[in-house]
């Protein structure tokens, strides 16, 4: 079988005819009709080359089919890694719901002391930067509880402090300020934000003036000389003891004679004397009754008896009153 010119490849899908038959009738065609006509042959000679558009569409078919077939690969290799980054994405998400499944207490504690750790160093970081503003420094001081005491004076000794940060003013400070106050026993002190400073004086209380040399010492329960005066204040008996110290038993009996009276009873004490702890005695003002009293044990009974014996005697005249033993009084006249 002989090829058109020009055909390479395989042969085309449709049958051509066969070339004998075409070669017979070109044959029968004469000179003069290929003359009259030119074309023809060339019109004759087209057909040659038409097989070759089925064998390109075919090409083409296959190639697309091929490029099909790989575009589908392609799409199912691509889902199958969808496939797979999802699968892989729901099991670290599965893991990881486990994990704060069996962690959720240990996070709830963590997180609970998270936020009192930070709550506390909020409330103590912000404490300590208010107490050391200057908005809460002490500008006014106020004394507090003054009777014998003038607080001006008192105020005055504590001038220095004026300025500082109220957290930065101690009771040591203070107390160093206040040594020169003989008459001050104890204090307290009240910070009122911003600026003002409380002093609560308790005053020491005196209870009998001491004879010397220069005059008289007025001293309090504990032997502190108070105030130094010419005359024995009103109210205040005269101590009759060796000495006002808190060490010697006889001013610690008498003192405690003192503190145990009523108050009534107390201020009408004129003097008072004791040799030991237990036989304290003392005048009362007007007759001068004298009262033989003893110790300080059971003073309240002792006041009760001794106000019905001084309701029921003569006061004109001058009694002894011994009420050392309150079970037994004994009531005789003065010598």
């Amino acid at each position: 079988m002989k090829r058109p010119e020009g055909f390479r490849g395989t042969p085309p899908d449709p049958p051509s005819p066969p070339p004998k038959e075409r070669r017979s009738r070109d044959a029968r065609r004469t000179p003069r009709d290929t003359a009259a006509h030119p074309t023809a042959g060339a019109s004759r000679a087209r057909p040659a080359r038409g097989p070759r558009a089925p064998r390109e569409r075919s090409s083409r078919d296959r190639a697309a089919s091929a490029a099909l077939r790989t575009a589908d690969a392609g799409s199912s290799s691509a889902s199958a890694r969808r496939l797979e980054r999802r699968a892989a994405r729901e099991r670290r998400r599965a893991e990881r719901a486990e994990v704060r499944r069996f962690t959720r207490l240990s996070r709830r504690r963590r997180l609970t002391a998270t936020i009192a750790l930070g709550t506390l160093v909020t409330l103590v970081g912000g404490a300590a930067a208010i107490s050391v503003s200057p908005l809460l420094s002490l500008t006014s001081i106020r004394i507090v509880g003054t009777e014998r005491l003038d607080a001006d004076e008192v105020a005055a000794a504590l001038e220095d402090r004026r300025g500082t940060p109220l957290a930065f003013v101690s009771d040591e400070q203070i107390r160093t300020d206040l040594e020169g106050f003989a008459l001050i026993r104890s204090f307290s002190t009240e910070i009122v934000p911003p600026s003002t400073l409380i002093v609560r004086v308790v005053e020491r209380a005196p209870i009998g003036a001491l004879r010397t040399a220069g005059g008289f010492e007025v001293v309090d329960a504990a032997g502190v000389v108070v105030e130094t005066t010419e005359t024995v204040p009103p109210g205040i008996p005269l101590l009759s003891v060796e000495s006002a110290s808190a060490d010697d038993p006889a001013f610690r009996g008498l003192a405690d004679v003192l503190l145990a009276l009523p108050r009534e009873l107390r201020s009408s004490v004129v003097t008072i004397s004791a040799t030991t702890r237990d036989d304290v005695r003392f005048t009362l003002g007007g007759a001068e009754h004298s009262v033989v009293w003893g110790s300080a044990e059971r003073s309240a009974f002792k006041a009760r008896v001794l106000a019905a014996a001084l309701s029921s005697t003569d006061q004109s005249v001058r009694w002894e009153y011994d009420v050392s033993a309150p079970d037994s009084l004994v009531v005789r006249r003065a010598s």
